[in-house]
């Protein structure tokens, strides 16, 4: 990975951290990323529409950004139903970190390819990590189960929206790609937000700087992933991106009171290496 495109993914790690921390302050989560998306649409729109004035919009990036838009709305929904049953730093890891190392198994299983000994260290490692910050976390089973589930969940949609953006933005700009896919999500999620009657009012009512800033943070640090994208291997951009890992483990010991301090930021850094391991294995 080049310099450049390393910078890029540090930043957009620490950012993707500290929004995820300020969403699970947040009351209703599925009103809450609503909201998030509509604002990063928002300020997204000018700088995306003098763009696409300049350079035009092609018509085969469409696809992408359909299924981009989809992905996101259930990377969304997904996350809030994770975060609603274990705690931040419990969750964050998993959801990051098992995409990466998932990719390899299913490619075994599906196509018989090889893993090397480096690359089955580090799914051994993520596996050991994960199960490791589960009981860091100190949680009861029950709510270990619900929150794991979720969380594992998400991160194979990560994986697979990673996939699709990394071709995506080989078609588009990153900007207006991110616009639209603010947008659509936004609008995708506004049936479920929408199913608790007043709840996008009383998040915003509660919420408002939150809400304006984790739509910046999170539009900002995407869109540091996809001009990263444009830089380097996706396998690369996306195992490096999870340096927020071990962030998690600070941010949600430290500022969100979760305590454990130590058993946590091991745990993650161990998923962390297992990440490693995998995306960069010859």
């Amino acid at each position: 990975m080049t310099g450049p495109a390393l910078a890029l993914v540090v930043g957009a790690a620490g950012l993707h951290a500290l929004w995820n921390a300020l969403a699970k302050r947040s009351g209703d989560l599925v009103a809450f990323f609503c909201l998030t998306s509509a604002v990063a649409a928002l300020g997204l729109a000018a700088p995306a529409a003098w763009i696409v004035a300049r350079d035009g919009l092609r018509a085969a990036g469409a696809p992408f950004i359909v299924a981009t838009v989809a992905l996101h709305a259930l990377y969304f929904y997904g996350l809030a139903r994770a975060y609603r049953s274990g705690a931040y730093s419990a969750v964050y890891p998993v959801a990051r970190g098992l995409g990466v190392a998932l990719v390899p198994v299913i490619a075994f299983a599906a196509l018989d390819e090889r893993v090397s000994s480096v690359g089955a260290l580090g799914i051994g490692l993520v596996a050991g990590g994960i199960v490791a910050v589960q009981f860091a976390s100190g949680a009861p089973p029950s709510a270990l189960a619900a929150g794991l589930g979720w969380a594992a969940a998400t991160s194979v949609v990560i994986a697979g929206y990673s996939l699709v953006d990394k071709a995506g933005v080989a078609r588009i700009h990153p900007v207006p790609y991110m616009a639209l896919m603010e947008a659509g999500t936004a609008v995708c999620l506004l049936p479920a937000a929408r199913r608790r009657v007043g709840a996008l009012d009383r998040e915003w009512r509660a919420r408002p700087h939150s809400i304006v800033a984790v739509g910046a943070m999170s539009a900002l640090a995407y869109l540091l992933v996809l001009f990263a994208f444009q830089l380097s291997k996706v396998a690369y951009v996306v195992a490096s991106r999870e340096l927020s890992i071990p962030f998690s483990a600070v941010i949600g010991s430290l500022w969100l009171g979760e305590g454990r301090l130590g058993p946590r930021l091991a745990a993650a850094s161990v998923i962390l290496a297992g990440v490693l391991c995998v995306a960069f294995a010859r």
